[in-house]
C-alpha cells in the first residue's frame, strides 16, 4: 500500500503512475461531480414540491448528472484501459482509494432524476449501485482491519467507503419497491454506526496531527455527510421527520457554520482544482436535509436557511461545472487533476 501523501495526488492517482497512458491523471474522485448534479437535482425537486418552484430545473440538472456521468465513466474507462496501473495504484491508496466509493454512490443517486423517465433502467442502475456499495464497503473495512493503518491518513475521504451505505435509501421513495424495504434499514444501520467512530477518528487526526494538504482542505465537507445524508436517509426509511431526523438536521447545521468559517480562506489557500468537487454533493445533501425539515417544521428561520441553503450549493456547483467546462476546453484537465 502507498504509504506517502504526495501533494498533487492527495485526490488523484499516485504521482508515480499519472503519466502512464491516456488520461493516466484523470481522478476517481471526479465522480464528486456526477453526486453534486444529482443531490441538487434531487433538493431541487423537494424545493419544487416545497416552494413551487420550477420543476424543469431540477428535470435539467438531473439530466446534466446523467451526461456527465457517461462523460466521466467513459473517461475513466479509458483510463483503466490505458493505464491499468494507474488505476492499481489509486485504489491502493490510503486516501484516494476510499473515493472509489463515488462510482457506486452515483449509481445509488441518479435513479432519482432517472426514474421519471425509465422505471426499469432506474430500478437496475439503484440494485447495481446497492451491490457495489455494499461490496465495497466489505472490501475497504476488511483493508483497514488487515493493514496498521496511519493517524495521517484518517481524512474525510475515509468516510466515503462505509458511511456511504447512507445514500443506499435515498432513491427508494421513487422506486418504489416495497419488498426492500430492509435493505434500507440495513444500510441505514451500518452506516450510522461505522460515522460515530470515523468521524471521531477524523476529528482527532484534525485536532492532534499535522494539518492536512491545502488540496485536501474542500474534502472537509464531506464531514457534514453522516448528518446532512443520514437524516435524509432516516427519512426515507422510516418515512417521517421526527425528533432524530431533526437532531441530525441541528448537528449539521451546526457543523457547516464551524466548516465555513474554516474553509472562508480557501480560495487564497487552494486554487481550483478538481478535488473541489469534493464539497458538491456534502452541500447539496446539505440542502436537501433542510428542505426536508422545513417541510417537517414550516417557519421563517427554516425555510430561510432551506432556501438558503439551496441557493449556495447551486451556486457553487454552478460555479465548479463552468470552471471544469472551461478548463477543458483550455486543454488543462491534466492541471486540474494535479
Amino acid at each position: 500500500m502507498t504509504q506517502n501523501i504526495e501533494t498533487a495526488a492527495d485526490f488523484g492517482t499516485p504521482k508515480a503512475a499519472a503519466h502512464e497512458g491516456r488520461l493516466a491523471y484523470l481522478p476517481v474522485a471526479l465522480f464528486g461531480s456526477v453526486m453534486g448534479l444529482a443531490g441538487l437535482s434531487a433538493a431541487w425537486q423537494l424545493a419544487s414540491r416545497l416552494y413551487g418552484l420550477p420543476l424543469w430545473v431540477a428535470q435539467l440538472i438531473g439530466v446534466l448528472a446523467i451526461l456527465t456521468f457517461g462523460l466521466v465513466g467513459v473517461g475513466y474507462a479509458i483510463k483503466a484501459v490505458t493505464a491499468p496501473h494507474a488505476v492499481k495504484a489509486e485504489f491502493q491508496h490510503p486516501i484516494a482509494g476510499n473515493l472509489f466509493g463515488t462510482v457506486f454512490i452515483c449509481l445509488l443517486l441518479l435513479p432519482i432524476p432517472l426514474a421519471a423517465y425509465s422505471l426499469e433502467l432506474a430500478r437496475g442502475l439503484w440494485v447495481a449501485g446497492a451491490v457495489g456499495m455494499v461490496v465495497f464497503a466489505w472490501v475497504i473495512v476488511s483493508r483497514w482491519l488487515s493493514q496498521r493503518q496511519q493517524a495521517a491518513h484518517a481524512t474525510p475521504a475515509w468516510i466515503v467507503p462505509v458511511v456511504g451505505l447512507l445514500d443506499i435509501p435515498l432513491a427508494m421513495p421513487v422506486l418504489p419497491w416495497d419488498s426492500l424495504a430492509g435493505v434500507g434499514l440495513f444500510a441505514l444501520a451500518v452506516g450510522l454506526f461505522f460515522a460515530l467512530p470515523l468521524f471521531t477518528l477524523i476529528f482527532s487526526r484534525l485536532l492532534f496531527e499535522a494539518p492536512i494538504a491545502a488540496g485536501l482542505r474542500p474534502s472537509l465537507l464531506i464531514l457534514l455527510a453522516p448528518f446532512a445524508v443520514g437524516s435524509s436517509a432516516y427519512v426515507s426509511v422510516m418515512g417521517e421527520v421526527d425528533r432524530f431526523a431533526s437532531a441530525l438536521y441541528m448537528l449539521m447545521l451546526f457543523l457547516l457554520a464551524v466548516l465555513l468559517g474554516r474553509l472562508r480562506y480557501l480560495l487564497n489557500s487552494c486554487p481550483f482544482r478538481l478535488s473541489w468537487w469534493s464539497v458538491g454533493f456534502p452541500l447539496a445533501a446539505a440542502a436537501g436535509c433542510a428542505l426536508r425539515y422545513a417541510g417537517h417544521a414550516p417557519g421563517l428561520f427554516s425555510n430561510g436557511v432551506a432556501i438558503l441553503l439551496l441557493a449556495g450549493a447551486t451556486l457553487m456547483i454552478l460555479g465548479m461545472a463552468m470552471r471544469t467546462l472551461y478548463g477543458v476546453l483550455q486543454g488543462r484537465l491534466r492541471e486540474l487533476a494535479g
